[in-house]
């Protein structure tokens, strides 16, 4: 059975990598062939599932849909583009924005927001867009991993290891993953200084945009509020957080829909609209999120993941810094390629088992995980969804991106950010 559980599980990771498109199929036929055979008994299946992982998401998928219809991103960019002399510091000031908006809400979201107004930007100056645009999808993949909600791996880590909100600022007397990512933000900062020194060109922004609606930005503050005061409730329930996110975009949903009927809205008919934020909730990711936990649920049934963890275990021996250092450089190697939600979901359990074995705490290698999977995505423009939304809206205004093109910035912006976040994580948290 384990050579069996083995062999799917190796076809799996192949068939996502060849045929990316298809993932989420690819994961629930293995899910499928998984319970059929036996490797994941059917009882396992309720717990096995997170679902306060996937309430997560899904409530802060209908939040982040106001939110931009609210066009207060929009308003906000305005304002950068006011405090900006020149192309270079728009690209800077627009990167650092996008990274900001990550760190609270979903990566590719933060694409779809931001990268319309860089280019309108890069349209009035007549300059290509390709380069902000990719500095905006690697800067929105950095500081995804800075907070709890920032993205998928996060929620991940956050339940499987039972974080919460505040510990990734604070976290047993130390500095948290947020101040990592952040010193890695920082760190690239002089690079898109080097990278775009030419672009020297004034900017100004003659038009302002008009927020619609302050009620998504109130509710989403209230949300991260929420998430922090849950943080300090001692043996609160596991979908706790889940719960935080799916009570706020309820409240966004009738709240919306209230005030459009007061005000007797007839531009967007308001079913349409629910539909529409009902439709921005990523069925697939969930669905693939889903169908993973079974899988993975199987391989750790049968051992595997006791395997495997054995087997890095080894490889380190009894040098930490080397078993951590395998573990961050290889996951930017691995997620370079191949979807980091699946890898991260496969190894969570395996650092867990390392740590066992070793006898030592899990977070310095959780931390190692996190940063190198998050970031490992923006050396290609396939590694994450983020860059391949960025791409895809470049391509639809007539810019493909070539791998030349993005390994430009995407190379240099990661092994900063990693370098830097690597070695704060070390001396934390060794």
């Amino acid at each position: 059975m384990k050579i069996f559980a083995l062999i799917i599980f190796i076809v799996m990771y192949v068939l996502m990598t060849v045929f990316s498109a298809k993932r989420v199929w690819i994961v629930l036929a293995t899910a499928a062939v998984f319970l059929i055979a036996g490797v994941t008994p059917l009882p396992l299946v309720p717990s096995a599932i997170d679902w306060n992982v996937l309430m997560m998401m899904t409530g802060t998928m209908l939040l982040v849909f106001y939110f931009i219809e609210s066009k207060m991103p929009n308003r906000i960019a305005d304002i950068l583009l006011d405090k900006s002399p020149n192309v270079m510091w728009v690209v800077i000031f627009m990167s650092v924005f996008a990274g900001l908006i990550s760190a609270f809400i979903d990566n590719v979201a933060t694409v779809l927001m931001v990268a319309p107004v860089g280019l309108a930007v890069c349209k009035k100056l007549k300059i290509s867009p390709v380069p902000m645009i990719i500095s905006i999808a690697v800067s929105s993949n950095l500081q995804g991993a800075a907070t709890l909600v920032g993205d998928t791996t996060s929620i991940m880590l956050g339940a499987y290891a039972d974080l919460d909100f505040i510990d990734f600022f604070w976290m047993k007397g130390r500095p948290g993953m947020f101040f990592a990512v952040e010193l890695g933000a920082a760190a690239t900062i002089p690079i898109m200084m080097i990278l775009f020194r030419k672009d020297k060109d004034p900017v100004e922004s003659s038009e302002k945009t008009v927020v619609r609606d302050y009620i998504p930005t109130v509710l989403l503050i209230g949300m991260v509020a929420a998430l922090i005061m849950a943080s300090f409730v001692p043996e609160k329930p596991s979908v706790t957080n889940g719960l935080i996110c799916l009570c706020a975009a309820v409240l966004a949903i009738i709240l919306d829909r209230l005030v459009a009927r007061r005000n007797c809205a007839k531009d967007t008919p308001q079913e349409a609209k629910t539909l529409d934020a009902l439709r921005s909730i990523d069925i697939e990711t969930l669905a693939m999120l889903a169908g993973l936990f079974v899988v993975i649920a199987g391989i750790e049934h049968v051992g595997l993941i006791d395997d495997i963890a054995d087997a890095i275990a080894s490889a380190g021996g009894n040098n930490m810094f080397l078993l951590y250092t395998i573990i961050v450089w290889a996951s930017v190697a691995a997620s370079a390629f191949i979807d980091n939600i699946p890898y991260v979901a496969t190894m969570l359990p395996v650092i867990t088992g390392i740590a066992a074995r070793l006898g030592v705490s899990p977070y310095l290698l959780y931390f190692g995980l996190l940063s190198g999977a998050t970031l490992g995505g923006n050396i290609t423009p396939f590694g994450a969804s983020a860059n391949i939304a960025a791409t895809g809206i470049l391509k639809k205004e007539g810019y493909p991106v070539s791998f030349k093109d993005f390994a430009r910035i995407g190379i240099p912006f990661t092994l900063t950010a990693v370098v830097v976040g690597y070695l704060f994580v070390w001396f934390v948290w060794h």
